[in-house]
């Protein structure tokens, strides 16, 4: 087991662990959560051995192997599959070994320890982790430095994960993962063999994925029993437990201390007045618990637009000439709640940097309301930040008009006291350089919020505000993000980006979930069989099983198109009631407000078939794109 005893760890004057206690026994999913600066990262590396506690111990068992995501990520000209290979040291050296041994007993013996680390299995098995985490077959073969930094953080995660150490440590694991990728690892996680310890701020991981939760608050240690949610429950429970005993106990102290105030110098009543003050001496105060402060969002409110705020008709985008993504036909209202869905690489920042304005679209047009304002939210924007600044200075930049009163006003909208708001920014957090670039991007009060993985960087804490945020935000609101918790609670719209075009998902964050899981079953299985009949010829009970496999995978578009179908035939039904009631006779005898009324109603309807007349045509065109390309590859197979 993982035994913690007494462990205390200071940086500077500041008590990160103080005389902290914890056991986590082997083979235990344990998340551990705490406040952004509380030390969740400095205890990992503690465990690791890369740093020394100032007092107390840190027990693993004998021989026991630990692994720790890293932040650098790898950067060599090997392939994807070459370097997740390499971190198993012991196969390479023994395989190096075997190729080099001349002697019978020795080839022998190095054999037989390959077998026992299922050497000959180690390139599927890497391969499997690869995929999983969102790599192609042809990009397993790439060079790590031909990707970006989000993409090999992944490659050394599938590193970690390949290795396979009996005490895993996971520091943020999906921060640079999509959610399919994300979905993929907890499902790993809950069948890993070993230990896990895992920081994250993904309140669904740290539900699905894990067995216990470790608090760490205050330079303490506290282990909770189930998931975040049942942690979340029962520390409630015990603050209030706690409050009601330490208030019976401030009455007792009071009336205790009252008796010896008016009995202590009385010569019959002394000696029980001094007995009920050793009482008093011996009474440890309940110290008074409080909950953690929460960070505050609050986006400005803009003025009321009329809808539609956007309006984009058979626009395609991309880069140098490259088209990303293709018959756009989409409408962004003012009330609009909506989600991106797709892995990453198939255009859900393209589309938002569109959306922004950052890119002009290469065909079709992007219609804007007149008066609207985007406010912008990226991760990358943190890089050009000016670090030597404070964030006063930098959102006073911005706001050259404002006063001080009014740039600080704004920055306490998100949680920046007097103090923090004339920090240098390169001495902020990362959860409040993503708070002040929150400030930055909503300065203006904006009618429509574009938020790229806003979570990144920000505990549990906030982005339950942020949540908060969003949904008593008046505007609207289009979000990209991998945790599926904030997409449930804010967004009533999903739109999948898929096959180069984007297309409504018709149903909830649990059928894409269902979905996503079906397809990666399906390509996995498709995987496992190709390669096992590689260089036969399939027989015709496997290519039927193929075929099936084949069009699970297609399932998603597939429920797109209907979707589609089903909204164009519910706007056609509407547009023939409204075209019969203005054909009325009876309705030109009465107020003339009536029939103004429907005649809007009928012109809102017209323009909403041609919006959903032209996502159907792009879903049916990605549903028949899709069949073909999985046709061809049918056809390659069979003929092997």
């Amino acid at each position: 087991m993982l035994r913690i005893t007494d462990l205390t760890y200071r940086i500077g004057a500041r008590v990160l662990f103080d005389r902290a206690q914890a056991t986590i026994n082997t083979g235990h999913r344990v998340g551990l959560v705490g406040r952004n600066g509380a030390g969740k990262t400095t205890l990992l590396r503690l465990i690791a051995g890369e740093l020394e506690p100032d007092g107390g111990r840190i027990e693993t068992p004998a021989r026991s192997r630990i692994g720790l995501t890293r932040q650098d990520a790898p950067a060599g000209p090997e392939s994807l599959i070459e370097t997740v290979l390499a971190a198993n040291s012991e196969i390479q050296r023994l395989t190096a070994a075997a190729e080099a041994a001349t002697d019978p007993h020795s080839i022998a013996d190095i054999h037989a320890r390959l077998r026992d680390t299922d050497a000959h299995s180690a390139p599927a098995r890497a391969a499997r982790i690869l995929a999983g985490l969102g790599f192609s077959e042809t990009a397993q073969q790439q060079p790590c430095n031909t990707f970006s930094g989000g993409w090999r953080m992944r490659i050394g995660l599938a590193a970690l994960l390949f290795l396979q150490p009996d005490i895993l440590l996971l520091d943020e694991p999906t921060n640079h993962l999509d959610l399919e990728a994300a979905l993929w690892l907890e499902g790993y996680l809950r069948r890993y063999p070993g230990t896990i310890l895992l920081v994250s701020h993904d309140r669904g991981l740290l539900n699905r994925a894990v067995d216990e939760i470790l608090h760490l608050e205050g330079g303490s240690l506290t282990l909770y029993p189930g998931g975040y949610d049942r942690f979340e429950a029962t520390r409630r429970a015990r603050i209030a437990l706690s409050e009601k005993a330490r208030t019976k106990q401030a009455g007792e102290r009071a009336r205790i201390q009252a008796f010896v105030d008016r009995f202590r110098y009385k010569a019959t009543k002394a000696r029980q007045a001094q007995s009920r003050l050793k009482l008093l001496a011996r009474m440890e105060p309940i110290a008074e618990t409080r909950e953690e402060d929460v960070p505050t969002f609050a986006f400005p409110e803009p003025e009321a637009l009329p809808s539609p705020l956007l309006n984009l008709d058979g626009a395609a985008v991309g880069y140098d000439d490259t088209p990303v993504l293709r018959k756009l036909s989409l409408r962004i209202d003012a009330d609009d709640r909506i989600a991106l869905l797709g892995a990453n690489g198939n255009g859900k920042s393209t589309l938002m940097r569109l959306l922004a304005g950052r890119l002009n679209p290469a065909a079709g047009t992007v219609v804007r309301s007149p008066k609207l304002r985007v406010g912008y939210f990226a991760q990358h924007q943190a890089d050009e930040l000016d670090l030597g600044a404070t964030p006063v200075v930098v959102l006073g930049r911005r706001r050259p008009r404002d006063t001080d009163l009014q740039v600080r006003q704004h920055l306490g909208r998100f949680g920046f006291s007097q103090a923090r708001a004339d920090t240098v920014i390169a001495n902020l957090s990362g959860g409040e350089k993503a708070r002040l670039l929150f400030a930055l991007m909503s300065a203006g009060a904006p009618h429509l919020l574009l938020l790229d993985e806003p979570t990144n960087h920000l505990d549990l804490a906030a982005r339950e505000a942020l949540v908060q945020a969003i949904n008593t935000f008046s505007g609207g609101v289009v979000v990209v993000s991998h945790d599926p918790h904030l997409i449930s609670l804010t967004a009533d719209r999903l739109w999948l980006i898929e096959g180069g075009t984007v297309v409504p998902f018709d149903g909830d964050l649990d059928d894409y979930r269902s979905l996503v899981l079906e397809r990666g079953r399906a390509e996995s299985a498709i995987r496992s069989k190709a390669s096992a009949g590689e260089g036969r010829r399939p027989g015709r009970q496997e290519q039927r099983r193929l075929a099936g496999e084949r069009r699970l995978a297609l399932a998603p578009l597939k429920q797109c198109l209907t979707a589609a179908e089903a909204a164009v035939e519910r706007l056609h039904v509407e547009q023939s009631r409204l075209t019969s009631l203005i054909a009325d006779p009876a309705l030109y005898a009465g107020e003339a407000s009536a029939l103004v009324a429907l005649r809007k109603q009928l012109a809102q309807v017209e323009k909403d078939v041609a919006q959903a007349e032209a996502a159907w045509i792009a879903a049916h065109e990605a549903w028949e794109e899709a069949q073909s390309a999985m046709a061809t590859e049918t056809e390659t197979a069979s003929s092997r």
